[in-house]
């Protein structure tokens, strides 16, 4: 449970129009559908997919790094990642393994399988989407423990779609798919006031020493 006098007392010193515009945005989030990047080396790359989570109200992102550095091109994220929660891993499989005990089935996105189109893709679960490397795709590790396939349909002669392209098509889709579903997609109250506080904590400068004045006089 969090602190709702902190919350409360912290709310006081950003405007309420963004307070409000916190709790609208946090009514769109979403953690039915999740997305991991594995191994992406350009960096404006990784920003675009992170900046595309944003807009489409993906809570989560899981960053597998096993061979490149994680690193967020600020120009190209927009500061997504200041309201998109990033987990970093070193290894596939614990991606993997960590994404399964939380409930969700493992689909790789991916121009060289035809198990289904995007259009014919059922929400019936939680999702968790790979997205591989520019070059290479995803791993063998990932597409030998995949629950399902993904791809967008194309006609043209070119094989495949540029990762932020690809993740930015799949991403709106699915989210407008999601929203017109009964399924139980957003997030629960505990998360939205969680996130409501982590928020309005990365909105107010010097908020460690606010913070340490506030426990001083609790």
């Amino acid at each position: 449970m969090i602190d709702e006098k902190l919350l409360a007392y912290l709310e006081e010193m950003i405007t309420p129009e963004r307070v409000e515009r916190f709790k609208v945005i946090l009514e769109e989030r979403t953690k039915y559908i999740t997305v991991a990047i594995e191994d992406v080396f350009q960096r404006h790359n990784m920003s675009a997919v992170i900046r595309s989570c944003e807009v489409f109200g993906i809570q989560d992102a899981h960053v597998i790094e096993k061979r490149n550095a994680k690193c967020l091109d600020e120009e190209i994220s927009m500061g997504a990642q200041n309201w998109v929660d990033v987990y970093e891993y070193k290894d596939t499989i614990n991606c993997i393994e960590s994404l399964r005990k939380n409930g969700y089935k493992i689909i790789a996105t991916t121009p060289h399988n035809d198990s289904c189109y995007l259009d014919d893709f059922k929400l019936d679960s939680k999702i968790a989407l790979f997205f591989g490397t520019e070059r290479d795709g995803l791993s063998d590790e990932v597409l030998e423990n995949a629950d399902g396939y993904l791809k967008v349909p194309m006609v043209g002669f070119t094989e495949s779609l540029n990762i932020s392209v690809s993740a930015a098509i799949i991403l709106q889709s699915l989210t407008n798919k999601l929203k017109r579903s009964n399924l139980n997609w957003q997030l629960t109250d505990e998360e939205k006031q969680e996130k409501q506080l982590d928020w309005t904590k990365k909105s107010i400068k010097s908020i460690d020493a606010i913070l340490d004045r506030y426990s001083k006089k609790s």
